[in-house]
């Protein structure tokens, strides 16, 4: 009997009637949200302020992010090579490595080895060398050599490309020198010319 009612006819049926739906799906049922474990805590109108990381005497930050690289071989540079293909320095010399361009190279003459020597104005720290070949006129075997002014060569690194027509990039052990020279000692072709459409050496300047 509900209290204060003494006939219960006088009841309104609506009072009395409960969905059956609720009955049957505890999905509807209201529910206390829980705060996962290691979710911040706040008070009702208290925003949450991000945090940041601390740092306490005696802990090192963390490292800066190293200086970008830059291209080396400028005007300046004065650039040398073993030889030129028929001596015809217009079409097939030293400059053509530099001018961006894909349907210029330096294409060497016949021989065991060729190289190129780097001179630059001021010293620098080496720290990768990018080159692209012709197919079948590339190089397997490139060892790089380098020096401060005045001083005598000294090795630095030894790389083994790929014999195709692509880019590529070698990082190479940071030196710093005023001089450079890239020897191609194993020629994919037979009778040892060398085509190079791109060189390029990326570092830092002094």
């Amino acid at each position: 009997m509900i209290q204060g009612v003494s006939n219960p006819a006088q009841v309104s049926p609506v009072l009395l009637w409960v969905s059956p739906v609720l009955l049957r799906a505890p999905q509807y049922c209201l529910r206390v949200p829980t705060v996962p474990r290691g979710s911040p805590v706040r008070s009702r109108g208290s925003p949450i302020l991000p945090s940041y990381p601390k740092y306490h005497p005696g802990v090192s930050k963390p490292a800066q992010a190293a200086m970008p690289l830059e291209p080396l071989v400028c005007a300046d540079t004065t650039t040398r090579v073993s030889s030129v293909l028929n001596r015809d320095g217009k079409q097939f010399g030293k400059k053509h490595m530099f001018d961006m361009s894909e349907e210029t190279c330096w294409n060497s003459d016949q021989g065991t080895y060729q190289w190129v020597t780097l001179d630059f104005p001021r010293p620098v720290k080496v720290s990768q060398l990018h080159i692209q070949f012709q197919g079948g006129f590339s190089s397997r075997l490139c060892t790089l050599e380098g020096c401060r002014a005045g001083e005598e060569l000294v090795k630095i690194s030894e790389l083994y490309p790929q014999d195709n027509n692509a880019m590529q990039t070698f990082q190479v052990e940071e030196t710093v020198l005023e001089k450079l020279k890239i020897t191609f000692e194993n020629s994919t072709d037979f009778f040892g010319r060398i085509v190079v459409y791109h060189l390029g050496v990326l570092g830092e300047r002094l």
